[in-house]
C-alpha cells in the first residue's frame, strides 16, 4: 500500500545516510523504524503472553488484591481537598 507522508529535511538527511551505510533503500530503513516502534506485527512480546498464561500462586494473588484494596482506599476525591 503506497502512502504519502511528510518529513522533514533533516531527518530525511539522516534516513539517507542510514540506508547508504546498510545498503538498503529509503523505504526499508522507514519501514523498519516504523515496525520498531510498534512492534513486531503489534504482537505483544513473547515473554509478556507466556506469562499472563501462567496463574498467579494464591498467596501472591491475596498479596496483590490486598495492596489493590490498600490503593483504592487512599484514591482521594478530586472535588473535596484531602484529609491531613
Amino acid at each position: 500500500m503506497t502512502t504519502t507522508i511528510h518529513i522533514p529535511s533533516d531527518l530525511l538527511k539522516r534516513v539517507d545516510q542510514r540506508a547508504k551505510a546498510l545498503g538498503a533503500s529509503r523505504n526499508r530503513i522507514i519501514r523498519d523504524a516504523i515496525e520498531a516502534s510498534l512492534g513486531a506485527n503489534g504482537a505483544w512480546p513473547a515473554e509478556l503472553v507466556s506469562m499472563l498464561t501462567v496463574p498467579l500462586d494464591p498467596r501472591i494473588a491475596d498479596e496483590l488484591e490486598s495492596s489493590l484494596e490498600t490503593v483504592r482506599s487512599r484514591r482521594r476525591d478530586r472535588r473535596r481537598a484531602p484529609k491531613l
